[in-house]
């Protein structure tokens, strides 16, 4: 994956930054910090310039984030409900009345959620889903993603670019953020199951 990225962005340059970056917030699987921080790399080998590898992977993963969120948006209510009143909603201990509650819950903590989450590997783009399925405001949503994916690209272009060859190692660092990152969110997530399944409980 390395060896095809490093290949990929010698090849097309900025371009190839802004498809990758498109590409990595649709398939979080694609590391974010090597795309990123080698780009930084190359702007001190090369005539690129680091306001243009941050415009290009910002660009990219504002595309990224849009399709997400339109997939999200698509997906009917009404489906989710039925899903829910079924056996899936049975063995999840789920009612169809918790989408109205998840849907008042994202509209007062979603915009913070979704700015935050630009920060996480992983969930920085899975956040773009709910985010449509909850009819998040195109507006928000897309000012929020830009502010929070231009934060994140900035630091890691910047952390290329004084690396140089080393490089590298700024992957290694941010993968061991990024398992911290993630550890951390799974615990927060697995809190509030906890707390609502406990309270769905008391009500049973």
């Amino acid at each position: 994956m390395q060896e095809f990225i490093i290949g990929f962005l010698n090849q097309h340059g900025y371009f190839g930054v802004g498809l990758l970056m498109a590409i990595e917030n649709i398939f979080p699987p694609i590391p974010s910090e090597i795309i990123l921080t080698f780009s930084g790399f190359m702007t001190t080998k090369s005539s690129m310039k680091i306001w243009g590898v941050i415009l290009s992977a910002t660009i990219g993963s504002l595309v990224g984030a849009l399709l997400l969120y339109l997939i999200g948006k698509m997906v009917p209510i009404e489906y989710l409900k039925k899903l829910l009143d079924g056996k899936v909603g049975q063995s999840l201990r789920l009612r169809p009345n918790d989408i109205r509650k998840a849907g008042g819950w994202f509209a007062k903590r979603g915009n913070i959620t979704v700015f935050f989450c630009r920060f996480v590997p992983i969930v920085r783009s899975l956040i773009s889903i709910p985010a449509g399925t909850a009819n998040m405001n195109l507006g928000m949503f897309l000012l929020l993603t830009t502010l929070g994916t231009a934060m994140w690209n900035t630091l890691l272009v910047w952390l290329g670019v004084f690396a140089g060859e080393s490089w590298g190692k700024i992957v290694s660092i941010v993968g061991v953020y990024s398992t911290f990152a993630i550890a951390v969110m799974g615990i927060v997530v697995l809190f509030f199951m906890v707390i609502f399944f406990k309270r769905r409980f008391k009500k049973n």
